[in-house]
């Protein structure tokens, strides 16, 4: 089954809100074998929403909308598909009786402007919403169906899962669509892609996305219109092949997180760990403490931003400082070590670089990082020079961290 998604709402073209209801949609739909072939954002505009709705409609017959429903003057959703329709908008008193009854629960009186939302297209199937005052509309006409949602993401989750799958397995063919991410950390996309190679031609039909962040590149293979009982087996082939042809640069499927990893690493081990932070400014203790059950490895932190706190608190000499800078590998290497004395750990990492926007040279050009890791009685010292803004090489710069660590610990103990 193919449909199409529109979602309403002049906030969402202004880049003033995130359009996470889209991709709510595409991964549910496409867990239960739906396709989601085309998606659209129109604003608050009748004309806009029927001319999206009725193209969406000429192409594939069946369209979800999310957004457009409430009660103020700029919500048309409602309107605009009834009169695409032909259909009258009349009061629904069960509806009614339910937006009156919530209010009354929240011991509130109902304004006046609520009651347009329980006037619904004549024909309508109603459904509840049970998280706000937006009823869901189902409207179906000579085999065309609208599907009218909340924008609210909760609402529209709620109702999508309680009201409308359930609808549309009646429906289905019963293939699925299902996707897997391998997360890759430390190459570039098409270096990675030149490992990689054709692999959709080896396993078919299966697709495969790169999706680069500054975290990495994530894969995602997606297996398309399959039985239930395939679609797994061809997932899990395609999935091992990615793990060996990334190699060392694989770390975790789906939502691995790596700071989860080597904390599971040094969990194992038996090893605490500390950081040593100047131009990431605790933000790779950030990372660590976000992982639940991380005050088991991690001990703390030091947020060494000026000179004077690398030679206080970590003892960095002012020698190291003087003669080859705070951006350096030697004093990425002192700092390391002043977080294992400080800390009395096993483990330690350290990062030292120009996030910019100033401040580089073309000696050190901003982006340029010093990385050291300590554990098992090595150090290993890395330089990178990242890309991107100022907040962009700050977060690569602390996966970057996490991934020495990750690659030291395994060299370790291979």
């Amino acid at each position: 089954m193919k449909l199409e998604v529109v979602t309403i709402g002049t906030e969402l073209l202004l880049g003033l809100t995130p359009d996470t209801n889209a991709a709510e949609l595409g991964r549910a739909l496409a867990a239960a074998g739906i396709e989601v072939v085309r998606h659209s954002s129109v604003a608050d505009r009748p004309e806009a929403i029927r001319a999206a709705v009725a193209d969406a409609l000429d192409r594939t017959g069946f369209v979800i909308t999310t957004g457009g429903l409430g009660p103020t003057r700029d919500d048309m959703t409602k309107h605009a598909v009834a009169e695409l329709f032909g259909k009258s908008l009349q009061l629904n008193e069960a509806v009614l009786r339910s937006l009156e009854e919530r209010f009354r629960r929240l011991g509130r009186t109902m304004p006046a402007i609520n009651r347009s939302q329980a006037e619904v297209p004549t024909g309508a199937t109603v459904l509840p919403n049970p998280r706000g005052t937006a009823p869901g509309l189902w409207i179906e006409q000579h085999g065309r169906v609208v599907v009218l949602l909340p924008g609210v993401p909760s609402e529209m989750r709620g109702l999508l899962v309680e009201e409308v799958l359930p609808r549309l397995a009646t429906r289905g063919s019963g293939l699925v669509i299902r996707s897997r991410t391998v997360r890759t950390t430390g190459i570039a996309e098409s270096a990675l892609a030149e490992r990689v190679g054709a692999i959709e031609d080896v396993i078919a039909p299966v697709t495969l996305a790169y999706l680069p962040s500054t975290d990495g590149v994530d894969l995602r293979a997606t297996a398309w219109q399959l039985p239930e009982n395939e679609v797994e087996r061809r997932l899990d082939a395609i999935v091992s092949l990615l793990h060996e042809r990334a190699g060392e640069h694989w770390y975790g499927d789906d939502g691995a997180d790596l700071a989860a990893t080597v904390l599971q690493q040094l969990r194992t081990r038996k090893t605490r760990l500390a950081v040593a932070e100047s131009c990431t400014g605790g933000l790779l203790g950030g990372r660590i403490t976000a992982i639940p059950g991380s005050s088991d490895v991690f001990a703390g932190g030091v947020v060494a931003y000026d000179d004077a706190v690398k030679r206080q608190m970590l003892d960095v000499s002012a020698s190291l400082l003087d003669t080859y800078g705070a951006v350096s590998e030697d004093v990425a290497r002192a700092m390391v070590v002043g977080a294992l004395h400080r800390f009395g750990v096993g483990a330690g990492l350290a990062v030292t670089g120009i996030a910019g926007p100033s401040g580089g040279s073309s000696e050190k050009p901003v982006g340029t990082v010093w990385l050291a890791a300590a554990f098992g009685g090595q150090t290993r010292a890395l330089k990178r020079i990242f890309p991107g803004d100022r907040s962009e090489i700050r977060a690569r710069a602390a996966q970057a961290a996490l991934d020495l660590m990750r690659r030291l610990i395994g060299e370790t103990h291979s």
